[in-house]
């Protein structure tokens, strides 16, 4: 493999990293491989047993990560590890002359990892959950600056939010091909603006940012406590705002809670209409498991195995679908039908089954208590800021189990953890997570602390 090749497959697993979940990824795509470049056409391999299921699941996903990194002209090609390939010299490469790069407002619409073609209102679930958000981003597509502005949506990581702004961003320009439609992230702001600053370029970036009918910034709370960053949005959003433009945000919490944001930023993100999204409900996890076993043309020998799936995972869609097409890819290598006895065999260890947050009864406090009994540890040790791995373990732990047994906030969850910061109770959750995921002995202390407890309606 080329240098280049390598340097750009590199950047198109990176792009696809954002577009689909991770354990999508880890399972089905981390093993594609590039096999050649031919002007702005990539040829790929995939495993042969799983090529088909690859090109009908994930070819439009991939585009768009080739996309993303060579040119809205790419195009791609998904061949079986192992075929033989025509060689560069026998093959037409497009020319500069016959694609045509698009102009940078024609681009503004493809930008980042939004606007995702396969990511349409049709394609989401509504539930009580998020009836109220996904009937501010339709109204906002329909009538971008007269419904809404700004519309802020809030939620915790893999409910949604992302999906929204893909949906609002694919209406405005299925229906006015012409409108400029910028979509970015808060860190992705963050990083362009420095570098602007650095080279000098700032008039250009402010160009880039305010000449547009309509901005999207997914995960605005990256902004937090980047002081001239937070300078340069401010003025950006009231340069769209004032303008009648509209703005569209999204965030892991409501405005009130990014605590680290200048006051005056706070008070423009509710000056719209705050709309929250929750983690869904059980009938609601039942109807995105149908949808996309339907979708995928997934064959279930039993449906009662997605009501398995759905009563194990209840945290967010994200590891709701991951879990269905882990139990999937275990049907397909063992060649076992898809039951609910195989779905409760392949999550109930990594996924132990738990009640959902709503019908939890479960404290913080009481979760701190069965960690400090469990770990040998003292309550003020648990809080503490010590980090050694006696406590550090257990406080990730119970952060962990606090976050899916009680449906509290980060921040809430953070404040009974010695006033912690969001963030820190996110990564906390993270590295329990995974080590539950890896490590026997750290899932057998999950299932004694789940015993522990008890169920919720016994408390």
């Amino acid at each position: 493999m080329s240098v280049e090749l390598d340097h750009i497959w590199t950047r198109v697993q990176a792009q696809l990293t954002v577009l689909v979940d991770e354990p999508t990824h880890r399972i089905w795509l981390s093993d594609l491989q590039p096999v050649e470049l031919l002007g702005e056409h990539l040829v790929v391999s995939a495993p042969a047993q799983t090529c088909r299921w690859i090109q009908r699941r994930f070819g439009r996903v991939i585009e768009d990560a080739v996309e993303l990194v060579l040119g809205a002209h790419a195009t791609v090609e998904l061949q079986p590890a192992g075929a033989p390939h025509a060689s560069s010299s026998a093959r037409r490469a497009p020319t500069a002359a016959s694609a045509p790069l698009p102009s940078e407002r024609e681009r503004a619409p493809r930008e980042g990892p939004l606007g995702n073609p396969k990511l349409t209102f049709d394609q989401f679930v509504i539930g009580d959950s998020n009836r109220l958000a996904h009937a501010a981003a339709l109204a906002v597509a329909e009538m971008p600056s007269q419904a809404y502005n700004p519309l802020f949506i809030c939620g915790p990581p893999g409910v949604g939010k992302t999906h929204l702004l893909s949906e609002i961003a694919n209406l405005l320009i299925a229906h006015d091909p012409t409108i400029a439609v910028r979509v970015t992230t808060g860190e992705a702001f963050t990083n362009e603006f420095l570098g602007a600053l650095g080279e000098r370029r700032t008039e250009s970036f402010k160009a880039r940012f305010r000449d547009v009918d309509v901005l999207l910034v997914d995960d605005i709370q990256f902004l937090e406590r980047k002081t001239r960053t937070e300078e340069e949005f401010f003025h950006t959003f009231n340069a769209l705002h004032d303008g009648g433009r509209q703005v569209v945000l999204s965030s892991d919490r409501p405005p009130r809670d990014l605590q680290a944001l200048e006051d005056r930023l706070r008070e423009r993100f509710e000056c719209g209409l705050v709309a929250d999204i929750q983690p869904p409900d059980l009938s609601t996890r039942l109807t995105i498991l149908r949808k996309r076993a339907q979708h995928d043309g997934i064959e279930l020998a039993d449906e009662a195995a997605l009501h398995t799936i759905a009563e194990h995972v209840h945290s967010n869609v994200r590891t709701l679908e991951g879990a269905l097409i882990r139990v999937v890819a275990f049907s397909s290598l063992t060649g076992r039908p898809l039951t609910a006895e195989l779905a409760a065999e392949v999550l109930g260890t990594l996924y132990p089954r738990t009640p959902s947050p709503g019908a939890s009864r479960h404290t913080i406090g009481d979760i701190q208590a069965a960690t400090c009994r469990h770990f040998d540890v003292s309550p003020d040790e648990l809080v503490s800021s010590a980090r050694s791995a006696r406590i550090a373990w257990p406080r990730q732990l119970a952060m962990y189990l606090a976050r899916e047994l009680t449906g509290a906030s980060l921040p809430a969850i953070g404040r009974e953890f010695g006033g912690r910061d969001h963030s820190t109770v996110l990564h906390a959750c993270r590295r329990a997570s995974e080590r539950i995921s890896s490590d026997v002995a750290s899932r057998e202390a999950v299932e004694k602390l789940f015993t522990e407890l008890g169920p919720p309606s016994a408390r």
